[in-house]
């Protein structure tokens, strides 16, 4: 398959489960090295080290949170530049108290927050989005997802997976599909790599 994502455009992937769509997320943030094909982003190969240019959001914010550290020191670490909290916190709904409190002392919601929150801190270039809503009720869910999506307007390239056809047809530019139903994929000329993700 191919998928392209570009800068300020959001992109839905769907499909059942076990279709792959959590290991392609993989594949294009770099945590996966690809079996075949090839990952680009702006046009030159996706680099080995880490640069944060492209984000991910997990569906577990449980498993990509340090438990050791406040909120505020997990937000902190990935920012890039100096982080007005105040606006930040707002942003993703969040309450400034919770800043201090370390993964444990908040709900499965609040940490998904401070995730957001630690995303749009890192000021990607691409974002990737795993189920990120899944754990989330639906204020909650329609809060992120706005903001989450609102990240476009700045010219960020946003993957957003989900199970949930409805908020990715509200939420997305275009949407993709794994699986039974799969489009648009695409089939690479004779002797050309197949373009696995281009960011």
């Amino acid at each position: 398959m191919s998928i392209e994502i570009g800068h300020g455009e959001v992109v839905g992937l769907a499909g059942p489960s076990g279709t792959g769509k959590t290991t392609l997320a993989h594949v294009l943030s770099g945590l996966r090295r690809p079996d075949s094909g090839r990952v680009t982003c702006d046009g030159a190969p996706l680099p080995r080290r880490r640069t944060g240019r492209i984000a991910m959001l997990f569906q577990s914010p449980r498993r990509s949170c340090d438990p050791r550290l406040p909120l505020r020191q997990s937000i902190a670490e990935l920012a890039r530049g100096p982080v007005d909290w105040d606006t930040l916190v707002e942003s993703v709904g969040m309450t400034a108290d919770l800043l201090d409190r370390y993964p444990a002392q908040v709900s499965d919601g609040q940490l998904q927050r401070a995730a957001v929150a630690r995303v749009l801190a890192a000021k990607p270039d691409y974002l990737l989005c795993d189920e990120m809503t899944s754990m989330l009720d639906p204020a909650t869910t329609a809060t992120v997802a706005r903001t989450v999506t609102g990240l476009a307007a700045t010219g960020v390239g946003v993957l957003f997976i989900s199970h949930d056809l409805a908020l990715l047809s509200v939420c997305t530019d275009r949407v993709v599909h794994l699986g039974d139903n799969p489009s648009p994929a695409a089939v690479p000329p004779a002797g050309r790599p197949l373009d696995i993700g281009v960011l």
